[in-house]
């Protein structure tokens, strides 16, 4: 393999472990903020670097279609273009292509698809995928698949799930092995077990530096989410990272490591940030509400993050109802520092052997909901 993963403490299915890339080390679990067009939104890389974050998503089909991957790597590859030293993940563009509904056509080798900026065709197989994310550099590169839509009945599901195999093998086959740099399968399989199964199975026996879960989070909920990582998750090889996709919310993420799930990344954040709410160790707050309006209080004053020790609620709530892109900036700082800070709650849960309690402590504290007005 040409990535390292070691892990060296155990609680259940719980696994507290390390990653090693070219661009430096992950501990795990860990969460991975998403910067789909080089960028993290509303934050410098600096101060994503600062919420404890050690490596970021970029994505294939957002930068194949602008600036280009050749572009990026004239300019000296992702790293230096945005300006960050540490590890990197891209997303294979599959997901991203496969929700262009009306704009694709999808056969045995690829796909064919229109661009949500411009309209022009460009093509994507898992060649030029793989192709693409050395251009960017990337530490870890995604196999392309299809992602699976929610819901499928067994026969689609079945055709996707093999699909997404056969072009697993072709990504093996065409991805260049360097030390430091990976390639990850992704399992798919909709909600049907014996697929979850077939397809550990399948990229088992192809071998690859790790494992993602992925065709989740798209509409089944949380209880069969994690009944599918209960079925998938057993099959996947023990000495290998787990990779759980495009998930999610705080409670999600516990759940998820809970099951043996090692790396996450999300949107929600970031985006959350843009739309007025803060993630926090007592649920979601909306800061648009008028209860903050006059409120002195810090956001989280537990919290350490810049926009819970120099500034007030009524002060965050004004920026939010002014429209000044502080707002977004401070509440999208505030929620990847939460990310991160219960990222690293769960890595010394599991050292110390109290992940139980660590996870019956953070469901009461979020049922037990926001500060109350004054």
């Amino acid at each position: 393999m040409t990535i390292g993963f070691e892990s060296w403490a155990r609680d259940g299915a719980a696994r507290r472990g390390r990653l090693t890339l070219a661009h430096g080390t992950v501990e795990t679990p860990a969460f991975m903020p998403v910067g789909t067009a080089a960028t993290v939104k509303a934050m410098r890389p600096e101060a994503v670097a600062e919420t404890g974050a050690e490596i970021v998503l970029g994505n294939t089909y957002h930068l194949m279609l602008r600036p280009t991957a050749e572009r990026i790597a004239a300019l000296g590859g992702l790293h230096r273009f945005m300006n960050w030293s540490k590890p990197i993940l891209t997303d294979s563009g599959g997901f991203q292509v496969m929700s262009l509904a009306g704009r694709r056509e999808l056969d045995a080798d690829g796909v064919t698809f229109q661009s949500h900026i411009d309209g022009s065709k460009h093509r994507l197989t898992p060649e030029r995928s793989i192709e693409i994310q050395h251009l960017l550099g990337a530490d870890i590169t995604m196999a392309f698949d299809e992602c699976t839509p929610h819901p499928a009945t067994h026969e689609a599901a079945a055709d996707s799930m093999r699909l997404s195999m056969r072009w697993a093998e072709r990504s093996k086959t065409a991805f260049v092995e360097r030390d430091g740099h990976g390639l990850f399968g992704i399992v798919q399989g909709s909600v049907y077990d014996d697929f979850r199964r077939e397809s550990a199975e399948l990229l088992t026996s192809i071998g690859f530096d790790g494992y993602a879960i992925g065709g989740l989070a798209v509409g089944e909920g949380q209880e069969e989410m994690f009944r599918v990582l209960d079925v998938t998750v057993p099959h996947l090889p023990d000495d290998r990272p787990r990779y759980l996709m495009g998930v999610g919310k705080p409670a999600d993420l516990v759940g998820a490591v809970l099951r043996g799930i090692d790396m996450f990344d999300c949107v929600l954040p970031s985006r959350s940030g843009r739309t007025a709410q803060a993630q926090s160790r007592r649920g979601a707050i909306n800061l648009r509400n008028a209860r903050h309006a006059a409120d002195p209080r810090p956001l989280d004053p537990d919290c350490a993050c810049p926009a819970c020790t120099g500034y007030s609620r009524a002060y965050l709530h004004h920026l939010t109802k002014a429209g000044e892109i502080l707002g977004p900036m401070l509440l999208t700082w505030h929620n990847l520092h939460y990310y991160q800070e219960l990222m690293a709650g769960l890595r010394s849960a599991i050292e110390a052997g109290r992940l139980a309690d660590f996870a019956a402590g953070f469901h009461a504290q979020q049922a037990a909901g926001d500060l109350p007005p004054l």
